[in-house]
């Protein structure tokens, strides 16, 4: 809502979206592999060498989709410093409810009553579908600042006891702040490159939550073609060269996908980031609590060309480049209590 305190949209200014601030939250409840052992017919060691992880953090019944998008918000939004926010896109999976949308009730109770906020549904590839939205409303000049949030509670989706598929899921969001500035600034999205491919919509899918079904093996031959395909298309959009890139964000799905992409775009394991022993596939949460976590530790320091890759049901897939800025916040992952 424009109000006389608030300046009209697209005035002035570059019309390049860049990144300018970050935040996460994740369940304060961490399950490892030993205790989901405890009800279901496998072992640690079988988890950890076909996935990669070790625990996951899963979302009580009091805990929505909803509260954790607005505290990774929140966290991102402290960094970003005064100023209006001109609009919200969330990509989730598990939104609350069917109807009414989850994005206008985490605008509203973040003191964003007003500006325009919607759900965004693309699977795991979520986050670079939002993050391609949010660019075009900030380019088309509809909206020079934009919260972009993925958050997930992925643990709904299995059955209780498919020793297949519990194992793999973890709950949690992050966020980021996208503002309007010039192509040439540290944070300043590349071209975003998306695709989808509906003819194999099964291979992934879940009626509600309980009901989901997943194809492993195609999902990972899918999955590492894609994110390899797209990367590479990314990198070239760019203009870069693969030994530009200084560190790879691939979606955290599971640690052999990750790593045979890495392979096949030739990537060294030293410029590969990851999190996935310690969160799980968190779904559209999976890369902005990645880079939040890799900011807060070092992994990722300003200056740093940085890849990110993606696959989700759907099938969708997406990958974009950015120069990683200086960010004066506290990115570490809030657990939300």
């Amino acid at each position: 809502m424009l109000t006389k305190e608030t300046p009209a949209v697209g005035e002035a200014g570059g019309n390049a979206a860049v990144m300018c601030g970050i935040g996460a939250a994740l369940p304060p409840t961490a399950v490892s592999n030993a205790e989901l052992c405890a009800h279901l017919d496998t072992t640690d060691e079988w988890i950890h060498a076909r996935t990669g992880i070790a625990q996951r953090h899963i979302a009580g019944p009091d805990l929505s989709t909803q509260d954790l998008a607005v505290r990774a918000a929140a966290k991102a939004l402290a960094g970003y410093g005064p100023g209006p926010v001109h609009a919200v896109v969330l990509a989730t999976t598990t939104p609350d409810r069917c109807c009414p949308a989850t994005a206008p009730a985490v605008a509203t109770r973040l003191g964003l009553t007003g500006v325009p906020a919607f759900d965004l549904a693309a699977g795991c590839t979520g986050f670079l579908y939002a993050l391609a939205t949010a660019a075009g409303l900030i380019t088309s000049r509809a909206a020079d600042t934009v919260l972009v949030i993925g958050a997930d509670r992925l643990s709904t989706l299995p059955a209780p006891n498919d020793r297949t598929t519990v194992p793999l899921f973890g709950d949690g969001a992050g966020a980021v702040i996208l503002r309007r500035g010039e192509a040439s600034e540290d944070g300043s999205l590349g071209p975003v490159v998306l695709g989808s491919d509906g003819t194999h919509a099964d291979l992934i899918r879940a009626a509600q939550p309980g009901d989901l079904r997943l194809e492993g093996s195609e999902v990972f031959r899918h999955a590492v073609d894609r994110m390899t395909f797209v990367a590479t298309q990314a990198v070239a959009a760019a203009s870069w060269r693969m030994d530009d890139v200084d560190r790879l964000v691939p979606h955290q799905a599971n640690a052999r996908i990750t790593s045979f992409v890495a392979r096949q775009l030739a990537v060294p394991d030293t410029r590969q980031l990851h999190n996935i022993d310690s969160v799980g596939n968190t779904g559209a949460a999976s890369i902005p609590l990645l880079l939040a976590q890799a900011a807060a530790d070092g992994r990722l320091k300003a200056g740093h060309r940085v890849l990110l890759t993606a696959f989700g049901a759907g099938l969708t897939w997406g990958a974009t480049t950015l120069t990683w800025p200086e960010m004066s916040s506290d990115p570490r992952p809030t657990e939300t209590p």
